[in-house]
């Protein structure tokens, strides 16, 4: 779905995208891409007319994609296949791939030809060259837990890393170091960093969420606001020019509960789970409720 953020209208979509995670644009090409987690592909529309020129298939189940102007390639983010697949952005020719070592999440490129990108199942931050595709490094990002959201300040050379045991891993993206680790909400999915602020931020979909980490200094961050959101926004992008943050939430229910099933009795002296109640590892699913969804935007007054 394609939204004009000036009239707060939608103005058209970009269709055949079965499992779409996230777009990214190369303006200078007058494209945009992307990621279908649904068929392993990138879509790859014009950005006025909105129209898809042409698809390149890539890893098992695409998540994140970026556009490195550097290089001018984009690259996606396969958690399926655990790696990432490099694209030239002019030629639509696939290059190469980047094995990842375990499930990727998302990337931040640091402009100089160096991507950075969260492992989320090893807790560890990665980074590989956007021309050779070879792995530079491998940084563990502990005490932080199960990474997700990524963001970069390109200037002072600090990365953002956002875990799901309620921290922001503010981390040295030349040794690794882990700098500081300021608390953030629950459920984090996105981050973003906005360079004319010097803010940081945390989308905590769990929780409604949007913590606001202030730089004071490359060394020196601390949290200055937790902003009311919605539950289930966690998918964030940043406008830089105007400082303001965009989030998409819905209002979510439980499923259905499935009907409960007679079971034996037990006859070891272990206690039968309640019947009727979804399975641990499906507990967070939630379904939509039609007609719920909505932009949020976050701003200073």
């Amino acid at each position: 779905m394609v939204v004009d953020v000036k009239k707060g209208k939608l103005v058209g979509e970009i269709a055949n995208t079965p499992g779409v995670h996230l777009a990214v644009f190369a303006p200078k090409l007058n494209r945009g891409f992307t990621s279908n987690g649904g068929d392993n592909s990138v879509s790859v529309f014009n950005l006025k007319t909105l129209k898809v020129l042409n698809r390149v298939s890539v890893g098992k189940r695409p998540d994140a994609i970026l556009y490195d102007a550097f290089s001018n390639r984009v690259f996606t983010f396969n958690g399926g296949s655990q790696d990432a697949t490099a694209i030239d952005a002019s030629t639509l020719k696939v290059l190469g791939s980047v094995p990842m070592g375990g499930k990727p999440e998302f990337p931040a490129a640091d402009g100089r030809g160096q991507i950075f990108v969260n492992i989320e199942d090893k807790s560890e931050v990665l980074s590989f060259d956007t021309r050779t595709l070879a792995v530079k490094n491998t940084w563990p990002i502990a005490p932080g837990e199960e990474p997700s959201g990524m963001a970069m300040d390109q200037q002072h050379r600090r990365l953002f890393a956002v875990c799901h045991n309620g921290m922001m891993v503010v981390m040295d993206a030349d040794t690794g170091k882990v700098i500081a680790t300021p608390a953030i909400g629950k459920g984090p999915d996105a981050a973003a960093y906005d360079a004319g602020t010097g803010l940081a931020f945390s989308s905590n979909g769990q929780d409604g969420t949007l913590t606001v980490v202030k730089e004071v200094s490359p060394n020196d961050f601390e949290v200055i606001a937790t902003v009311p959101t919605q539950t289930s926004a966690r998918t964030m992008t940043l406008d830089a020019k105007y400082h303001r943050i965009y989030l998409v939430a819905a209002t979510m229910i439980p499923p259905p509960a499935e009907p409960a099933v007679e079971t034996p009795p037990a006859t070891t002296g272990t206690t039968t789970p309640p019947t009727g109640a979804p399975p641990a590892e499906h507990r967070w699913h939630m379904n939509m409720v039609k007609g719920s969804f909505v932009i949020l935007v976050v701003g200073e007054e």
